[in-house]
């Protein structure tokens, strides 16, 4: 059986330091995005300039002057389209260029955070008055949408920054942020969109999406390790994606063990796991039961947790209960 692979590195960092990382990560793939766009804005419009130029090079041809006409003038008329065109493969070429060089940085943070954005808009508003105009100020109202997914949650975004510049500084704010995510069956995700627009935090909402679904992906693997290690002895309810994992003792009906495996997100946006540990026992046993382990083995389970951590724990309920030595 291959060991499964670690947990996320949300587990051991705290929510400041984890945060910086993506915060800037997030930025960057905003801004990757945006520059694409223009990029591509630039390149559909020196498309139409080529264009342009290539249809009167054609009339030119088509409507050739009389004979007695001044040749040198017209020489020097395809001169200038020919030196035109030139310049302008030339600057195709390099929007080309800088339109892959953005392309491979959006792949790979998108490889690195899990996020894709697919489809990205913005639109700019200056707003002028007699007061700005005399102290030099300016402002700026970006408003930007845009789509994605983190893995299997698809998200909507739209969002508002207000740039304000003077001749000192440059400073900018979210001044309104509106979240759209798809249906989905993790009920912790919607209290925490709300947080996130309240707060109109959008790196907050891409850093603790992105642990998040690292958390559900690691429980997932670790669920179908576990079937698949001890495919009579542990249960899943709703397959991999369940939430529960019960374990039976195939020697003792009736006798289970429960595994409720949530993921919550913090006031300050921080992912952390929580597991618990129910019993189901017939009440003969727990009658018998004089030293009352069934009554304490949640604690007992959660100071096996910070001992030995998820895997270890998982493994030694197992064995405990259904090996055959015990």
């Amino acid at each position: 059986m291959v060991p499964l692979p670690p947990p996320p590195s949300s587990a051991m960092v705290p929510a400041s330091s984890a945060g910086g990382l993506k915060v800037s990560e997030g930025a960057r793939l905003l801004k990757a995005a945006s520059s694409r766009d223009l990029a591509m804005d630039s390149l559909r419009a020196e498309t139409r300039a080529l264009e342009a130029e290539i249809t009167a090079l054609r009339r030119a041809c088509v409507e050739l002057p009389d004979p007695g006409a001044d040749t040198t003038r017209v020489r020097r008329s395809f001169q200038e389209i020919r030196q035109s065109d030139s310049e302008g493969w030339e600057s195709s070429k390099d929007l080309r260029s800088h339109l892959g060089h953005l392309e491979s940085e959006l792949l790979f943070l998108s490889t690195l955070t899990g996020i894709n954005i697919r489809n990205y808009s913005q639109r700019t508003e200056d707003i002028m008055n007699a007061e700005m105009t005399e102290t030099g100020t300016k402002k700026v109202l970006q408003r930007h949408r845009l789509s994605g997914n983190c893995h299997m949650i698809t998200f909507q975004l739209e969002f508002q920054i207000l740039e304000i510049q003077n001749k000192e500084s440059v400073s900018s704010v979210i001044t309104d942020l509106s979240i759209i995510m798809e249906p989905t069956d993790y009920s912790e995700l919607s209290e925490f969109v709300s947080r996130a627009e309240e707060r109109r935090d959008l790196f907050m909402f891409f850093r603790s999406l992105h642990f998040f679904v690292e958390w559900c992906e690691y429980r997932k693997r670790t669920f179908k390790h576990f079937k698949e290690k001890y495919p009579e002895v542990v249960h899943l309810s709703e397959g991999a994606s369940s939430s529960c994992m019960g374990i039976r003792s195939p020697r003792q009906p009736g006798f289970e063990l429960i595994i409720v495996w949530r993921i919550q997100i913090d006031e300050e946006g921080k992912v952390l796991p929580k597991l618990d540990l129910l019993t189901q026992v017939p009440l003969q046993a727990l009658e018998l039961d004089k030293n009352r382990v069934v009554e304490t083995a949640p604690f007992s389970f959660r100071t096996l947790l910070g001992v030995l951590g998820i895997e270890a724990t998982l493994e030694s309920l197992i064995k405990s209960l259904c090996t055959e030595e015990n």
